[in-house]
């Protein structure tokens, strides 16, 4: 399974700073491979909780982390045994009496809601963070698939490097159909999966479109306030993204609801059936589907800390996406089109005004970079993502 290189760094950089870290992403995008890579480099100790036989060994849980204290202890799909984060706070407590400090414990989950929930209360101030995503743009590159490629089938590793686009396909719908009929009840019992299967169509068909909750709860026969719950579900399983409007005066009128994408491209096409580059080409969401890949690529790549929003006036000022970096004082305005021929509207140079962006982008298929007036230029999805992690030298050497 492909392994991107600069997780490898972060979680390894993590691990010699901290005494536990979670490695959190959603089923199949390579959290295992990464961890047993990682094991195959130290004294390790790996347990996988999804097996019964695993879970006995930690019915004794001290005499286990006794046992193991001089090794690297990999607890995978850790929310199957939640109680675990109680007993590793006296553990890492324990151990750093004796001068163990790093690299004790390396846990993963395939959502972050209960990591975030259970390691809050029981283990503020041990415990650090790294979000696995798909491969992106710059990994894809650096392993020379093409951009088509990842956008059609996505960046989860066994969909991205199938042998066929029927095979990455019939992948992505068995991840799909196993997301909802087996995993989602490990998260939420009495969630109806039909509902949800539904709810997820209907939101990649509205791809980046802000969201009207009224108007899907009258679709699917619910309240308002259980489409609420269900989106944040799906957003805390990291399977959608939830991007919050900007406000920058208070006189003017914005849009108040948040833009909903399914984060991963490829599963977005597989809910609509798109099997190929020609259906996708030929889909009335191509151009839905181009700002979601972007977006999702570009946050891949932006350093923890960043703030990350769309700007839009109830006038029809709007730009797709502004970044506020950590520790800098710069903005950057990116606008999303397929073709840098299109006619920008009059209410993106009013928007640019609005947020008083320091940099102005608009992201497009193509791969030159073209400068379109004194403040705006185009550049590629790639150009900017490398651009940015050069900005922060976060690049893997």
């Amino acid at each position: 399974m492909f392994i991107p290189r600069l997780a490898y760094k972060n979680l390894i950089d993590s691990l010699n700073s901290q005494a536990c870290v979670a490695l959190i992403g959603p089923r199949q995008v390579g959290k295992t491979t990464l961890a047993v890579q990682i094991a195959e480099q130290t004294a390790s100790r790996y347990l996988d909780l999804e097996r019964q036989s695993d879970r006995l060994v930690l019915e004794d849980p001290d005499f286990f982390f006794a046992q193991n204290r001089d090794k690297l202890v990999i607890l995978d799909e850790i929310h199957r045994s939640p109680e675990i984060f109680s007993q590793l706070r006296g553990e890492i407590d324990r151990a750093r009496l004796e001068g163990i400090r790093n690299g004790m414990y390396l846990v993963l989950g395939s959502a972050s809601m209960d990591l975030l929930r259970q390691s809050s209360e029981s283990l503020a101030g041990r415990i650090t963070y790294v979000e696995l995503e798909p491969i992106n743009i710059v990994e894809a590159h650096q392993s020379g698939i093409d951009l088509t490629n990842l956008w059609l089938r996505g960046g989860f590793p066994d969909s991205l490097t199938a042998m066929s686009d029927a095979k990455s396909f019939r992948w992505r719908t068995d991840f799909i159909k196993t997301y909802l009929d087996r995993d989602l009840k490990v998260f939420s019992e009495r969630t109806p999966t039909a509902l949800i299967e539904q709810l997820w169509t209907m939101l990649a068909y509205s791809q980046g479109s802000t969201v009207n909750y009224s108007s899907l709860a009258k679709s699917l026969g619910v309240s308002s306030p259980t489409i609420r719950n269900y989106i944040e579900l799906l957003d805390q399983l990291l399977l959608l993204r939830v991007l919050r409007p900007l406000r920058t005066n208070v006189s003017k009128q914005y849009v108040k609801s948040p833009k909903v994408y399914v984060r991963d491209s490829g599963l977005m096409h597989a809910l609509l059936g798109m099997q190929t580059d020609m259906q996708l080409f030929g889909h009335p969401t191509v151009g839905q589907s181009w700002e979601g890949f972007v977006v999702e690529n570009i946050l891949s790549v932006v350093p923890h800390g960043t703030q990350a929003n769309f700007y839009r006036t109830a006038k029809g000022a709007e730009i797709d996406l502004i970044l506020q970096f950590p520790g800098l004082q710069t903005r950057w305005a990116i606008e999303i089109k397929r073709n840098i021929a299109a006619r920008r509207k009059k209410g993106f140079y009013i928007a640019k005004k609005d947020v008083d962006a320091d940099r102005c982008f608009v992201v497009y298929t193509g791969s030159d970079r073209v400068a379109l007036s004194a403040d705006t230029e185009a550049v590629s999805l790639l150009e900017i993502c490398t651009e940015i992690q050069d900005l922060f030298k976060t690049t893997v050497p």
